[in-house]
């Protein structure tokens, strides 16, 4: 079992946190629960960091002569100015941070997809854009992991939210006090991680480390981390994951019958059509690298990014198959029919 490092993430506060939304109430969330044993949280509210009580006038993003006002309709009141400095303020302080839950669709705190209207008063939503708050979020920091607890009901979006936090949280740690050697042993340990993200980035990132002669360690772990966060940027394809399932079935061509390469091929062509969950194939090289001693798939990240307790928030129910349906192919008994 890995250690890991503990996450630092910056959360909005009335998530499972306060009752301080406008009308008073707190928004429950089983992952921000699940989750809180397991990482840092800096729990904030924007909108009564700058001066509004709870409970309050809701406020709204206002179209005005083209430019975007964050307003109090009840009251007229204009927040935009002290939204902005308090957004611009708080993010230059925050020292280390790995990531943000912020509300979702909040005209303060909402990453994107929030509605614009053309007036204070009752009126019709024109357009969408970010909240003052969660845009601040996303152009101060583009490459932390960064979603909101709407987007992270979706188990995909869970998974990779939490792939990229702990990957970005254990680089932080090991920049702060690493080595030449440390940096060599993350690329080492995240290689298949990250091949399965980005091929284009794994490759610079294997160049990077490699090229460490003519840098310091300061500089090669900088660039590095700027690279980071483009491979973690997007979850990864299902032919990037395949493509990491073949590599890695290479490290036991010699010890395996060819049944059982035959089987697994079989279930990386169920994978890609979406009749297996990646999962179900890790479990299968998992035993196999106990079966075998591989040592250096025993230390990949790939096949625990994040701590075992959280990886029931990441399960697929509607492709769950037990081990005989998997090393026996047996479709029929779940009901699934060749294609």
């Amino acid at each position: 079992m890995r250690s890991f490092a503990r996450p630092k993430v910056v959360l909005s506060r009335c998530i499972e946190f306060a009752k301080c939304r406008y009308d008073g109430s707190m928004i429950p969330s089983d992952f921000v629960k699940a989750l809180e044993p397991h990482v840092d949280f800096l729990p904030v509210c924007a909108e009564m960091e700058i001066g509004l009580g709870v409970p309050r006038d809701s406020i709204r993003i206002v179209s005005i002569n083209g430019e975007h006002r964050l307003v109090q309709p009840a009251t007229g009141l204009d927040v935009t100015d002290k939204m902005r400095d308090f957004s611009s303020s708080f993010l230059a302080s925050l020292q280390e941070v790995d990531g943000f839950i912020l509300k979702y669709r909040s005209p303060s705190c909402g990453m994107k997809d929030i509605k614009v209207y053309s007036g204070s008063a009752k009126s019709t939503a024109v357009s969408k854009t970010a909240g003052f708050f969660g845009g601040a979020v996303v152009k101060t920091f583009p490459d932390l992991a960064i979603e909101d607890e709407g987007r992270l009901r979706n188990f995909n979006i869970r998974e990779h939210f939490l792939t990229k936090l702990y990957a970005l949280a254990s680089f932080r740690e090991m920049q702060k006090h690493g080595t030449v050697s440390d940096l060599i042993q993350f690329h080492t340990e995240n290689k298949l991680l990250l091949a399965a993200h980005s091929q284009k980035e794994v490759k610079i990132l294997g160049n990077i480390v490699a090229n460490r002669e003519s840098q310091n360690f300061a500089d090669q772990a900088r660039l590095y981390r700027m690279h980071l966060g483009e491979a973690l940027k997007r979850p990864p394809r299902y032919t990037s994951k395949a493509n990491v399932l073949n590599h890695s079935l290479g490290y036991f061509s010699e010890e395996l019958s060819i049944d059982e390469k035959a089987n697994f091929l079989r279930n990386i062509e169920r994978f890609k059509e979406r009749r297996l969950p990646f999962s179900a194939l890790l479990a299968v090289l998992q035993s196999w690298i106990a079966r075998f001693r591989v040592e250096y798939l025993r230390n990949q990240t790939l096949f625990e990014p994040f701590p075992e307790e959280l990886i029931e928030l990441c399960r697929d129910t509607q492709c769950e198959w037990s081990g005989s349906e998997l090393f026996e192919g047996r479709e029929a008994a779940r009901g699934i029919r060749r294609s």
